[in-house]
């Protein structure tokens, strides 16, 4: 079967009992026609497939990971994933309960016959018998899960930890009963109790971390189940979900925003924090964009929906960052060959250490002891959990930061960066101009200038008239000219009549000579301005820039003293680029000016690699694509979003030096688990063959380094690093759209 396009699809598989439990899924699912590859994260029980569309159907996955016992649905939401985690806890402290209960007394049982405190052999063997009858519901109950997993990952031919633990349990119970028949006491039950109760103790370990690691999508902040809606004329209580594209809504003060819109008729001041972490409140004007998670700091607002419940921009994160979680980087698929084939070769292992060491003549009893210790030690569950549970903390972390990593690639990349360029406009500024200055060449006075101005930019979406208008507005004078008609000419300027017959124009130098008004001469300063005339006689001047955004300087030295190659390359004019790289403190050959997105490509691919570029507009989409990493900042247009690997939840650029700490910090992390695993597995592995272990230090040793894996991980969310950036340095008082 041919296909000729491929697509991707996000899934959530249920009743995932460990990372081996992954890998069956992935080969079941690779083996049906259309399907080119699969990947489930285990951590977060998410499940990436990528094929053809109609081979990708939501019924045909099912049926088919159905069969090892495994149920596939749509993606969960932050709360479904959260009480799923909070059954997983409360199953696991039940069973583990169970276990410790009954597996005291097996302990002890078997202890007493140890240390020989039973005064005859016949009490010995009644004694082996009482620690059987306890391990019995430990055996028979508590495991029921591994032997399930087991059977499960062996149909789908990737045999794991699951499947070694009950082959183990299985053989020390067997080996205990067989000497139990020929009347010795030397039983291994507590082996077996032990080895299913330390690993209860892991699952549950790492489901807490799992669960530690969902807060970060519970922080995104969760909408609430009603809201004021305006409903025939009058504000009504309704269901968030009823909520339709262009009603409107109400929200208090102190309330946060349920779903996306535009202001409707009121300024409106509102704390950025919850979503961005922006630690001033931003000023927003009647029909800029407002987004759900933000506070509302001033009186009752009202605003249009834009997107309903389930595609705002909240929403879109929370599923990117699922997206993310289920994609593998290098080191986790080499983790996963790695785990794939250990299994088979412990198995194979064990069998031949049981057949050489019945050969040089030990007893049956020993050798099948011998090759029990050697499928306890052989466990890849540190091997499996050594990746997923590295890249999960580091990405909270990063969340937790304001970083969204989409690509664990990336993040792997991210660790790797050699060289690092800039856009300008949006990136390292402001997205939108400010007036610097304003220059009158008329004998009115500024308030009546600034009432013509705001007449004549009321209603524009250009940015330069927006920011004329913020100007006036902010001087108090936006209301005192009523308009009749108004024309924009695109990318020119506007003209516009007033009530009582004045005819303004608003635009560049350029369009004013087209209509045949007078200006002086004026040479290239790199800043843009906007004129204003009336009934044919040039007014006023205003003069626009671009704010830089506070800690960009900063954060450029710094990456500077970290070796990083720097480049700023941009569209704008020359004058324009190199005044804002003095000032951000970048030398004059690290700017490049008047590029277009063909040419930021191309420079791109000659600097340093691994390269990262950071770019918010359309010009920006193929430089975002030719770097090895893409990082979209706050505020980029949507074609930017989606080909960037990286995403900045905060104003500025300071969020690259958080993300690159920390993504070295995980990918160090990641290194020292893989290690730690594979070093102990082979280790393990080594001494069982060529020594006799006693199969309780084997299960000791296996849970130890499970548990160490685990721990390293924890470092990642639990400690901070003192040289990571924190996100709370002062952002600007910015106007404008709120992304």
């Amino acid at each position: 079967m041919s296909f000729t396009s491929r697509t991707e699809a996000l899934y959530s598989v249920q009743g995932l009992w460990c990372s081996s439990c992954a890998l069956a899924v992935e080969a079941q699912l690779m083996r049906l026609p259309g399907v080119a590859t699969a990947s489930v994260h285990y951590p977060s029980a998410t499940l990436l497939v990528e094929g053809a569309p109609e081979a990708l159907g939501e019924p045909r996955l099912a049926a088919a990971v159905r069969r090892l016992g495994y149920r596939l649905g749509p993606p969960e939401a932050a709360e479904d994933a959260e009480a799923r985690l909070g059954a997983e806890s409360r199953y696991l402290t039940l069973r583990l309960l169970m276990a410790v209960a009954f597996g005291m007394w097996t302990m002890l049982a078997s202890l007493l016959i140890y240390v020989g405190a039973m005064p005859s052999p016949r009490l010995e063997l009644v004694m082996a018998w009482v620690s059987g009858a306890f391990a019995l519901p430990v055996i028979g109950y508590v495991a029921l899960p591994f032997y399930r997993a087991g059977w499960r990952t062996a149909r789908a031919g990737r045999p794991g930890m699951d499947t070694l633990v009950a082959l183990g349990t299985l053989t020390a119970v067997g080996v205990s009963l067989w000497l139990l028949l020929r009347g010795s006491p030397e039983v291994y039950f507590d082996t077996a109790v032990m080895l299913i109760a330390l690993l209860l103790v892991g699952r549950l370990v790492e489901t807490l971390c799992r669960h530690r690691g969902l807060r970060a999508f519970q922080s995104l902040h969760q909408p609430p189940a009603r809201v004021q809606c305006w409903v025939q004329s009058a504000w009504q209580d309704c269901s968030l979900d009823a909520v339709a594209v262009g009603e409107r809504l109400r929200v208090e003060s102190g309330e946060t925003l349920p779903l996306d819109g535009t202001l409707r008729d009121s300024e409106a001041l509102l704390d950025l924090s919850p979503l961005t972490g922006e630690s001033a409140p931003r000023r927003c004007l009647p029909g800029d964009a407002v987004a759900a998670g933000c506070r509302n700091l001033g009186t009752a607002l009202v605003f249009e929906v834009t997107a309903p419940a389930g595609e705002c921009r909240l929403d879109r994160l929370r599923e990117q960052m699922w997206w993310q979680q289920a994609r593998k980087g290098e080191l986790q698929r080499l983790a996963d060959r790695f785990a794939a084939w250990l299994s088979p070769v412990a198995v194979a292992l064990a069998l031949l250490t049981l057949a050489a060491t019945w050969l040089a003549g030990a007893p049956a009893e020993a050798a099948w002891v011998r090759a029990l210790s050697v499928l306890v030690v052989a466990c890849p569950c540190a091997v499996g959990l050594a990746i997923p549970l590295a890249g999960l903390a580091g990405s909270t972390q990063a969340l937790e930061r304001g970083v969204i990593v989409r690509d664990p690639g990336a993040f792997e990349a991210l660790a790797r960066i050699r060289s690092a360029a800039f856009d300008k406009t949006g990136t390292l500024t402001a997205g939108e101009p400010q007036v610097q200055a304003m220059h009158s060449t008329a004998n009115l006075s500024e308030p009546a200038l600034l009432a013509l101005a705001s007449a004549a930019a009321r209603g524009s979406d250009h940015p330069l008239a927006r920011a004329v208008h913020r100007y006036a507005r902010q001087a108090g004078q936006h209301k005192a000219q009523e308009v009749a008609e108004s024309e924009e000419i695109e990318g020119l300027g506007r003209r516009v009549r007033l009530a009582d017959g004045r005819s303004l124009l608003l635009g560049s130098r350029a369009w004013f000579a087209e209509q045949g008004v007078t200006t002086e001469q004026a040479g290239d300063s790199g800043e843009s301005e906007v004129l204003l005339a009336c009934d044919g006689v040039l007014m006023a001047r205003f003069i626009l820039g671009e704010a830089v955004l506070p800690g960009a300087a900063e954060t450029l030295a710094e990456l500077r003293r970290q070796g990083f190659s720097l480049a700023l390359i941009s569209g704008d004019r020359e004058p324009a680029v190199r005044r804002l790289g003095e000032r951000v403190g970048m030398k004059p050959a690290e700017c490049y000016a008047g590029r277009s997105p063909e040419a930021k490509g191309k420079l791109l691919a000659a600097m340093p690699q691994p390269s990262l570029y950071v770019g918010d507009g359309l010009n920006d989409v193929v430089g975002l694509a030719t770097a090895s990493v893409g990082v979209a900042p706050l505020g980029a247009n949507a074609m930017a979003q989606e080909g960037a690997s990286v995403a900045l939840l905060t104003p500025g650029i300071a969020g690259i030096e958080v993300a690159w700490r920390l993504a070295r910090r995980t990918r160090r992390v990641m290194r020292q688990n893989l290690m730690l695993s594979g070093v102990y597995n082979l280790l393990a592995l080594t001494l069982a063959l060529a020594m006799p272990i006693p199969p309780l230090v084997a299960v000791l040793a296996m849970v130890a380094s499970s548990l160490s894996v685990v721990a390293n991980s924890a470092r990642l969310a639990w400690s901070e690093d003192g040289k990571a950036v924190r996100v709370d340095r002062a952002m600007p008082e910015a106007v404008g759209t709120v992304p």
